[in-house]
């Protein structure tokens, strides 16, 4: 996500959430720029053995007691971080719950889970499936109330398009308010970063390279001279570069130079010869 949003204009979301019979949400206390109101972290399970999706920063003292709070007589059984980032799981790294990709585990009287590899946001990214309700944990490949960043465009559309196969009709964020119409907001970010794909491919079409600052001045409509912070600049020619990273993965753009990128001419001729045969 980029930090554009003013944190005084997001939603505000209690400390302490019941938002299912087995889910409740405990907020990170740690509200910032990229991490919105904070770290969404979950207890999920019906019984007294909870398992606790990501534990937030370290040393928040005031997240702790709401955790302990929410707990009250309950135990963690085992702790799942969706991915590595500090705001995610440096509280428990010693006592991370170890699980393998793709794969269901049971509790007692406990929905049954996937664990899903969700690469992009970062490499080791992960989602949680609840099937039986029909929801899932998105960690921060899906955002309530932003978009997301990520490491590997490529990765994380694949991502998208995985989540996108699921009967997912609630998505529990790792920041930001709960998304009730799930599946439609995984298609509304597969559509947005396609229609960015489709602009870039556009000002490609004038076979003179470009480099990804003036993709991003031509797409963005900025001038790096404006009154626009540069936190904000760079963040957006770091998003057309990730997007020109995943158009050369694909051989449908040229890297033809340090930042210099062109259509990939080899490959239109090879789709024109097909075409003539066919």
């Amino acid at each position: 996500m980029l930090p554009t949003k003013k944190i005084s204009s997001l939603i505000e979301l209690d400390p302490i959430s019941q938002l299912s019979t087995n889910v409740c949400r405990i907020l990170g206390q740690n509200p910032g720029p990229f991490t919105l109101q904070g770290t969404n972290t979950y207890l999920v399970g019906a019984t007294k053995e909870k398992i606790l999706i990501d534990c937030g920063d370290s040393g928040v003292k005031q997240y702790i007691n709401y955790l302990k709070e929410a707990l009250g007589s309950d135990t963690i059984r085992l702790i799942i971080c969706t991915h590595w980032h500090n705001d995610h799981g440096t509280f428990f790294k010693n006592v991370l719950g170890r699980i393998n990709f793709d794969d269901q585990f049971n509790r007692k009287s406990m929905t049954i889970k996937k664990c899903i590899a969700t690469p992009g946001h970062t490499s080791d990214h992960v989602c949680l499936y609840f099937e039986e309700e029909g929801s899932l944990f998105s960690g921060d490949c899906i955002l309530g109330g932003s978009s997301s960043i990520f490491e590997d465009l490529y990765d994380y559309m694949h991502s998208l398009e995985t989540l996108s196969k699921l009967n997912i009709t609630r998505i529990y964020p790792g920041h930001g308010a709960v998304i009730e119409r799930g599946l439609e907001k995984i298609n509304e970010y597969i559509a947005h970063r396609k229609k960015r794909e489709d602009e870039i491919l556009k000002i490609l079409e004038n076979k003179a390279p470009a480099s990804s600052m003036q993709i991003t001045n031509l797409i963005y409509k900025i001038s790096f001279l404006s009154d626009i912070s540069w936190s904000v600049k760079l963040g957006a020619v770091n998003n057309v570069y990730k997007h020109l990273m995943k158009l050369v993965k694909e051989n449908r753009v040229e890297q033809v130079g340090f930042d210099s990128y062109c259509l990939n001419n080899a490959q239109e001729t090879d789709t024109e010869q097909r075409t003539i045969h066919e």
